[in-house]
C-alpha cells in the first residue's frame, strides 16, 4: 500500500492479515477475532464477545472480560482475579483466597479447609466438609 502497510487475505481462512510498517501486525478472522502482535513481543487477542486477553513476552497474561472482571496470570502461575463489585481472588497452587470489600478474607486450602477472618478479628475455621473445628465469635 502507499502507506507502506503489507496486507494478506487469506481466502480459505478468510483472515486478513496487515503489517504496517513500524512492526506492528494485526490480524482479523471472520468469527470477528482480532489480534495484535507489537513489535515488542506483547499480543493482544479481542474476541467476538469483547473480552480482552493481552499476552506478555515476560509470559505474564492479562484478560479484561466485558463485566470489568480482570484475571491476571503470573509467570509463577499464580492467577489474581478482581471482580466488578471490588472482592478480590488469589489462586495458588496451595490455596485459593477472597478478599471481599469489607475487609473479610476467606482462604480455601488444597486439602479443603476453610478459614475466615472477619473485620471484627473473628476467625472461624471448617474442615473439608464444612465442620467448623474453631470460631472465636468476638
Amino acid at each position: 500500500m502507499p502507506d507502506e502497510r503489507v496486507i494478506y487475505y487469506y481466502a480459505s481462512a478468510q483472515t486478513t492479515h496487515t503489517t504496517y510498517p513500524e512492526g506492528l501486525e494485526v490480524l482479523h478472522f471472520s468469527s470477528g477475532q482480532i489480534e495484535k502482535h507489537f513489535p515488542n513481543g506483547r499480543k493482544e487477542i479481542t474476541f467476538p464477545d469483547q473480552t480482552i486477553k493481552n499476552l506478555f513476552p515476560d509470559g505474564q497474561e492479562e484478560s479484561i472480560f466485558p463485566d470489568g472482571t480482570i484475571v491476571r496470570v503470573q509467570r509463577d502461575g499464580n492467577k489474581i482475579i478482581e471482580f466488578n463489585n471490588g472482592q478480590r481472588e488469589l489462586h495458588t497452587a496451595q490455596f485459593k483466597r477472597r478478599e471481599y470489600p469489607d475487609g473479610t478474607v476467606k482462604t480455601v486450602y488444597t486439602n479443603g479447609h476453610q478459614e475466615t477472618k472477619y473485620t471484627s478479628g473473628r476467625i472461624r475455621v471448617k474442615d473439608k466438609d464444612g465442620n467448623i473445628l474453631m470460631d472465636t465469635k468476638l
